[in-house]
């Protein structure tokens, strides 16, 4: 994270990063890891943004990162160059498409792959 702040992004105010949810991705890992002064400036340089702990933002993330490479990098492309050239090509035509990702997973399959999030009420009859 310092590397990403210091050399990566120097000029930058703040530097967003999207996590998960795991306890040990806080702020608080800057104060493990440095000294209280180089723990503190790190910490503020960051503005942690977290996924849904039950969301979609790693499987859409995933499924972007699956179209690029199905749709751009499946053929070997000879410099750092002509790979950036490419990936910023395909981002621009994939944007300007306005791609959206169609969900196919419907509430009643969510019931049965994720049963345990989703309790049934049992009833029983008195009689």
């Amino acid at each position: 994270m310092r590397e990403l702040s210091d050399v990566h992004y120097p000029e930058a105010d703040v530097v967003i990063v999207v996590l998960d949810n795991l306890n040990m991705h806080s702020p608080a890992s800057f104060y493990e890891a440095f000294a209280p002064e180089e723990a503190h400036r790190l910490a503020n340089r960051f503005e942690f943004q977290y996924t849904p702990k039950h969301g979609s933002w790693l499987k859409l993330a995933e499924i972007e990162l699956g179209a690029l490479g199905r749709q751009c990098l499946a053929r070997r492309i000879p410099d750092k160059t002509l790979l950036i050239s490419e990936v910023a090509a395909w981002e621009k035509k994939r944007n300007t498409a306005l791609v959206q990702i169609d969900w196919q997973f419907k509430a009643q399959d969510a019931r049965i792959k994720l049963k345990r999030l989703y309790p049934i009420a049992i009833i029983k009859n008195s009689t």
